[in-house]
């Protein structure tokens, strides 16, 4: 058997045989090619498996799953097999940047404390394409934060240490079902750092087949879950409730339907900075970052709740949370925003009419 590869990327596979070409040739052509790709198939039933056998790198190995399992399993199945020090994660419909690979090696290297880097992506539909909406700068510290109130990393720019990952059983849980990557960067925060890289290493696929689109409702409900584990030793009781919350108005992005729940949102928001803030020792810096990028989500949801119509702009500027304010929205975004809401709220008169 040749020697170890550096990085063993694990990829799920059903019915891609139209998309995983080029996700496959996004890695043949990194500049680190030091690497082996373990494909799991999942009985698909399109051309997949022979899309996979006919590609002529020798680093690149079919797995084909005896049964129709789910993501979850044949990435589990394909991890039992993977041989490199760093298991990288990726989707059959994603594309690598070139030097992906090598960045996030050296970050590893270089970050010993580091269990788990990703990096921001480029995301695209088509020929449409939209820059990362996540924080500009982190520190594990944020990025700690940031995953007790939404999923700020994108699975497939994530690459994690081989040594840690195989201290978790399994490597990621079934029963989280399209939260199970939320749920294994939880489970990987016990073991040390999780890092991101605040550039673009990866295009991200947005298209109606994606998963995030066709099982909404698995996703939300298995992210509450992590949620709701994450809190319960500072909250108690009172975790579900605020578990919920952030699953619903921060990670799916709705928009408050009333003034009371736009209040209670709030918050809970800065109810739960205030505790991390508290139980957590953390640098200058680091606290700077979390409460400027919680006002960003403060101002995101107020922005969406108002442009929706289901709020007026007069009861968006008279709810301020403690530590939260306004956020960033400025009085010209809301207003602008309150003028779109009224639109659709008159158009929504008038289709029940």
């Amino acid at each position: 058997m040749s020697a170890a590869p550096a990085v063993s990327v694990v990829m799920a596979a059903y019915n891609g045989a139209h998309l995983i070409e080029e996700t496959l040739a996004s890695v043949r052509d990194q500049t680190l090619d030091d690497f082996e790709v373990l494909v799991v198939d999942d009985c698909s039933t399109d051309d997949t498996r022979t899309v996979v056998r006919r590609w002529s790198d020798p680093r690149v190995r079919l797995i084909e799953a005896p049964v129709n399992g789910g993501p979850v399993r044949a990435r589990n199945l394909a991890f039992a097999q993977a041989r490199g020090r760093y298991i990288a994660g990726l989707d059959q419909d994603d594309i690598c940047l070139p030097d992906r690979f090598a960045t996030q090696v050296a970050h590893l290297d270089a970050h010993p404390r580091t269990v788990l880097v990703a990096a921001t992506a480029i995301t695209f539909e088509g020929a449409r394409e939209r820059a990362s909406q996540q924080a500009t700068n982190s520190t594990p510290a944020l990025i700690r934060w940031l995953l007790h109130v939404k999923n700020p990393l994108v699975w497939s720019t994530t690459m994690t240490r081989a040594s840690v990952a195989q201290r978790l059983e399994p490597f990621t849980r079934p029963d989280c079902l399209y939260a199970e990557d939320f749920d294994l960067y939880h489970r990987l925060l016990g073991h040390g750092d999780v890092a991101r890289i605040d550039r673009p290493l990866l295009r991200y696929r947005d298209h109606p087949g994606g998963a995030s689109n066709r099982y909404r409702d698995t996703m939300l409900a298995n992210s509450g879950a992590v949620l709701e584990r994450a809190w319960a030793p500072h909250l108690g009781d009172d975790a579900g409730d605020a578990a919920r919350l952030l699953a619903q108005y921060v990670t799916a992005g709705e928009a408050c339907e009333d003034r009371a729940t736009l209040v209670r949102v709030g918050a809970t928001l800065s109810a739960l900075q205030s505790t991390y803030l508290a139980a957590i020792a953390h640098d200058s810096e680091s606290r700077r970052l979390i409460k400027w990028e919680t006002a960003r989500l403060w101002w995101r949801i107020l922005r969406h709740s108002v442009r929706s119509g289901a709020v007026p702009v007069t009861d968006a500027m008279t709810v301020r949370p403690d530590h939260l304010g306004l956020g960033y929205a400025g009085i010209d975004d809301l207003m602008m925003s309150g003028l779109v809401g009224g639109a659709r709220s008159v158009l929504a008169r008038r289709k029940r009419a």
